[in-house]
């Protein structure tokens, strides 16, 4: 699975500007039909992983 990389690619993202990010997200990934299933990110994680990229965003803005 990669979507363990999910957060610190977006974190890299944000840490050098980009003013937006993608995310692929489902509500069970495991069982996706989709074959990007294992690269995506749990639904419920969203909320939380979003405050933090916010949070981040802000501070590499020196907001």
């Amino acid at each position: 699975s990669e979507r363990r990389f999910v957060e610190t690619l977006a974190r890299a993202a944000v840490a050098v500007g980009v003013a937006g990010v993608f995310i692929e997200t489902h509500q069970d990934p495991d069982n996706s039909t989709s074959s990007d299933g294992p690269n995506m990110l749990p639904l419920k994680d969203m909320p939380a992983l979003l405050e933090r990229l916010m949070a981040f965003d802000r501070i590499a803005k020196g907001l």
